[in-house]
């Protein structure tokens, strides 16, 4: 009696086993996908939504001038860091006054096309100038000479710099510089 027992048992959770493993495989093939798709279609249905709710929103009148004086922020924060393709000549001015004013000697730019390491080509707004500058001068006046070219707006950026001291220590050293500058790209 007590085999007919164990083999009952034994069948019946073999029967339940197969059940469950029945059920799994159902559930996998049937429900899973149901259920990520569901998913997908509740987060596609927010999205539209939210559009929806963007698109409404961007007709309100408040909305139109916020998103313009933005625009305006935005165009003027640019100006810091480009200038305008017109205005780039002006640039080798601006940088020689900085020199003048530092009282720089043997002071020669020269403003070269493009560099062919150039990263930011793939950009369709923004554009690079590129400037090779030489002088004499102290280590104090190359500091702040340094430090005007920092503070100049639009931003001039120095893309490398090199000094070498003078033999005679009352004399003043050479420095080079490879200075660079966004410009906006004419549309």
């Amino acid at each position: 009696m007590k085999s007919n027992k164990k083999k009952y048992y034994t069948a019946v959770g073999l029967i339940w086993v197969a059940f469950a493993i029945l059920l799994f495989f159902a559930y996998m093939l049937v429900l899973e996908p149901q259920r990520r798709q569901k998913k997908n279609m509740a987060n596609q249905l927010i999205a539209e939504k939210q559009a929806y709710d963007a698109a409404a929103k961007a007709s309100e009148e408040q909305t139109r001038a916020r998103l313009s004086r933005q625009l305006a922020d935005l165009q003027a924060r640019l100006k810091v860091f480009a200038v305008d393709s017109g205005e780039s000549a002006n640039l080798t001015f601006d940088i020689s006054k900085l020199a003048f004013e530092q009282q720089i000697d043997a002071f020669g730019i020269k403003s070269q096309d493009a560099r062919s390491a150039s990263d930011i080509s793939e950009f369709a707004h923004i554009g690079e100038n590129y400037f090779d500058v030489s002088f004499i001068a102290g280590f104090n006046q190359f500091a702040a000479f340094l430090s005007a070219l920092e503070r100049h707006e639009p931003a001039i950026l120095v893309d490398e710099f090199a000094i070498t001291r003078s033999e005679k220590l009352e004399e003043e050293h050479h420095a080079k510089l490879n200075l660079a500058v966004l410009v906006k790209k004419k549309h």
